[in-house]
């Protein structure tokens, strides 16, 4: 793609103006999108540059601040299509708020759009998972680099998926032997007893979830064989006690709703040659009152120390449908607004936290 920035004046105002030549190989429908919708987002995110298409020309003038960040777009999308990687109309989005937040400073510029969307995890059942934000990159960059590594964020931001991917990635590339999955039972307690069938019966609603990732990564026929062999382990916490878990990669998920015992007594399972992965949203604490949760006091106690790193999400990262991340961010001023405590939401259906 060749780029001719020149600048003109119009009005009496300073304008800028570049011209972009999108390569014969690559169909106008990849970079504009099936009818279009793909400049319309582009369009509609950069109301002072007037940009036209003419064959296989695209020109951009305008408020020189607007065209230059056109025009580093389209850097980036021809970077991810050369890759083989579609072009989504949510990547466009979240490639125009990286290029955003990194001119207005809010970023440190060093990971691109092209970098973040092009970074696969696993490919698997004709589909690649793969990060879709910058924080969600560095979340996955900071596994590789850590031993206990720490995903906290509200519901949708991929914090138990991308680490599910990254567990089945090192299981199938022998960097570890086996996985183990794990989520505290919070409402078993007595009511446990009531319920109908084996234990594992009674449990199974707390980890299906689990379940649920694993299907998406794996063959289904190769799971029962997978936890028969016990390759795959998914078990609540308390199985978790008395155990040294070594040659493992371990992910403990809805980690708000540990107490701070047992958030100790899992941490302290790590063996050798294992890597824990540890997700939660501090803000759906589903605990009894007075209880404290391990998750909000492990910050605490160790952030700074040496192989722990707590990766942080936010309602940017969420990547479900656009309105979880406005729900998220009314709940925040909520609270912000009426001083409500973290955590007293209550009723959140379970399962809906981190794909």
């Amino acid at each position: 793609m060749t780029q001719t920035p020149s600048s003109a004046r119009s009005t009496g105002q300073e304008q800028a103006r570049a011209r972009f030549t999108v390569p014969a190989k690559h169909p106008m429908v990849e970079v504009l999108g099936s009818g279009d919708a793909l400049l319309r987002v582009i369009e509609e995110a950069f109301p002072e540059a007037d940009i036209h298409v003419r064959g296989n020309e695209i020109s951009a003038t305008g408020e020189p601040r607007e065209v230059a960040l056109v025009q580093r777009l389209f850097d980036e999308m021809m970077l991810v299509l050369r890759t083989g990687a579609p072009m989504t109309e949510d990547a466009v989005e979240r490639s125009i708020a990286m290029l955003k937040a990194t001119q207005s400073g809010q970023g440190d510029g060093t990971e691109t759009p092209a970098e973040v969307l092009t970074q696969n995890i696993l490919s698997s059942r004709g589909r690649t998972i793969r990060p879709k934000t910058l924080n969600q990159k560095r979340y996955v960059d900071a596994i590789d680099k850590h031993t206990i590594v720490f995903g906290i964020g509200p519901a949708g931001t991929g914090k138990t998926y991308l680490a599910m991917a990254k567990a089945v990635q090192a299981l199938q590339s022998k960097q570890v032997n086996r996985i183990i999955l794990t989520r505290p039972a919070v409402e078993a307690g007595e009511r446990l007893g009531f319920l109908p069938g084996t234990l594992y019966e009674k449990i199974d609603p707390y980890l299906r979830p689990l379940y649920d990732a694993l299907h998406d990564m794996l063959d289904p026929d190769s799971i029962p064989r997978l936890m028969a062999a016990g390759t795959i382990e998914v078990a609540p916490l308390a199985y978790m006690r008395g155990r040294t878990l070594n040659d493992a990669f371990i992910i403990l998920d809805e980690a708000q709703n540990t107490s701070a015992e047992q958030m100790k007594m899992f941490l302290t399972r790590l063996g050798f040659e294992s890597k824990i992965v540890i997700t939660g949203d501090v803000t759906q604490v589903d605990l009894p009152n007075g209880t404290k949760s391990g998750l909000r006091q492990v910050q605490d106690i160790l952030e700074g120390l040496d192989d722990v790193h707590f990766s942080r999400l936010s309602s940017q990262d969420v990547v479900r449908h656009k309105l979880v991340g406005r729900i998220v961010d009314a709940y925040e001023k909520y609270d912000t607004e009426n001083g409500t405590e973290n955590g007293s939401h209550k009723g959140r259906p379970r399962g809906t936290q981190g794909k």
